[in-house]
């Protein structure tokens, strides 16, 4: 049950928060310039209003996910730290005598509380009316990129990822005591992920008995990550399987299993929308979607910069109707305008090659023809035939018992004269020098976030932790733009 009314905390110990909890610190900032009001708002439809007993107040369960990408914790750790960080205790509204919550309790929020909800576009939302109330959006401009996410579990082997968070538990405990090395079981010989399980758990009960070791906080963090792991794997073994994740490519030689997270920000380093996709997805269209998504948040856009997967013919003839001006260079390989099967066929600017609405990706290209005749030259890319011919696709693709499966692309870039022109202009060069802040940011969100590496399996759990990391981002920036 939740309740409608808000508690008022009259414990007589208070003002201790006044004296260990200073005026500067970014939680208490953080907590007096966001009015937390709209989560209960937005998530009490998923509660009971008048049975039941007494439920954790949802805003201090959506703070805990906050405190999570903040300090980039585990579960068992952001609860553990509640526990004695006054200015934990403090940002999520509790007395310093409160007893804690359950860690399960999130798990438990995150699955029943926030399904349904458009958590990502509701939050980044609220930051950008906070923005913009306070004045501190000036520009119109909105700067797009794609920044990838590895699954947390890799399809291809779930004991590989087991084997590498038992090796850094080990390592951590090493640095406090190497003799710590004998007492550690022998690794496993097999490639049983049921075996390397078995192992985990002697690594983490070993730890876990030397008290002396366990209780330090390095030690501890690996510890409780790895036994959240171990969890997981028994609760539901074959989450190991991230049906959801797929391969994309960052160049043509490194690939990733994961999901990709298409962002638009504005100059001031404000994200104003977010696209969740499976890691296989094209990022040039996605750009419509961001352009859009961005105006409904208040943003006025005039401009957008992009780098040259964003210049697909589609997204220029809309950034022309719309009467925007699109700083995305133009890539010989796009600018064809007329090539066949435009929706079979995406291009993968990091790779320069294409990939089939299989996911599959060209193996090779080949340019044909003379340059600088009346005929145009053609890209030919070069598919691997072995996967053509067990694709699902196949049909009206690929032509059984054909050696090999070829895509072209005639080279005309003459068709797209009007960007070319535009790209040769001094507005254009002085816009493209923003387009290293979403490469930043994203890599604030990476490193500092968690947002390198899924924390759950599914599209819906990515899409979770890309909304409470871009809101604990714009957070952070607007505090230090009132600065």
């Amino acid at each position: 049950m939740i309740s409608n009314q808000q508690s008022l905390n009259l414990s007589p110990y208070m003002g201790i928060y006044d004296i260990v909890v200073p005026k500067d610190n970014m939680l208490r900032e953080i907590n007096d310039l966001v009015d937390f009001s709209f989560i209960h708002e937005e998530l009490e439809v998923n509660y009971c209003l008048d049975n039941g007993r007494n439920a954790v107040p949802p805003i201090r369960m959506f703070k805990y996910l906050l405190l999570k990408s903040i300090f980039d914790l585990s579960d068992v750790d952001v609860v553990e730290r509640s526990k004695y960080d006054m200015s934990f205790k403090y940002f999520l509204d509790m007395a310093p005598e409160d007893a804690v919550i359950n860690p399960s309790s999130l798990t438990k929020f995150r699955k029943l509380r926030l399904k349904d909800i458009l958590l990502l576009d509701m939050l980044i939302q609220k930051t950008v009316e906070i923005a913009l109330e306070k004045e501190l959006i000036k520009s119109k401009s909105i700067i797009v990129d794609a920044t990838h996410t590895k699954a947390r579990y890799n399809q291809q082997s779930p004991k590989e990822f087991l084997i590498e968070k038992s090796k850094l538990l080990r390592k951590a405990v090493y640095q406090i005591d190497e003799s710590m090395k004998e007492k550690f079981p022998s690794k496993t010989t097999t490639n049983e992920l049921t075996d390397e399980l078995a192992y985990c758990q002697k690594v983490i009960a070993v730890v876990e008995k030397e008290e002396a070791i366990s209780q330090y906080p390095k030690v501890q963090e690996k510890l409780n990550y790895l036994k959240e792991i171990v969890a997981d794997h028994h609760e539901q073994l074959q989450l190991s399987n991230d049906t959801d994740a797929r391969v994309g490519h960052k160049s043509a030689d490194s690939s990733f299993f994961g999901y990709k997270t298409h962002i638009a920000m504005n100059e001031e380093r404000i994200i104003t929308a977010a696209i969740v996709t499976t890691g296989e997805k094209n990022d040039g269209k996605q750009l419509q979607t961001l352009i859009e998504k961005s105006i409904e948040t208040g943003m006025e856009i005039d401009t957008v910069i992009g780098d040259t997967a964003y210049s697909e013919k589609d997204n220029i003839q809309y950034a022309n109707e719309n009467e925007l001006k699109l700083v995305s260079k133009l890539n010989p390989m796009i600018s064809d305008g007329a090539r066949r099967k435009e929706d079979e066929f995406d291009f993968n600017k990091d790779a320069g090659m294409y990939v089939c609405k299989a996911g599959h990706m060209a193996i090779r290209k080949a340019r044909t023809g003379t340059k600088n005749v009346a005929k145009n030259q053609v890209n030919t890319f070069y598919f691997d035939i072995n996967k053509c011919q067990q694709c699902p696709f196949k049909d009206g693709c690929y032509k059984e018992g054909a050696k090999t499966k070829t895509y072209s692309v005639s080279i005309k870039s003459a068709e797209h004269s009007g960007q070319k022109e535009f790209q040769d202009s001094e507005y254009f060069k002085e816009k493209a020098k923003e387009r290293y802040k979403i490469e930043a940011k994203n890599s604030e969100l990476k490193h500092r976030h968690g947002y390198d590496v899924a924390d759950a399996s599914g599209l819906l759990g990515m899409e979770m932790q890309g909304a409470v990391a871009i809101f604990t981002v714009n957070v952070k920036r607007i505090l230090k733009l009132m600065k």
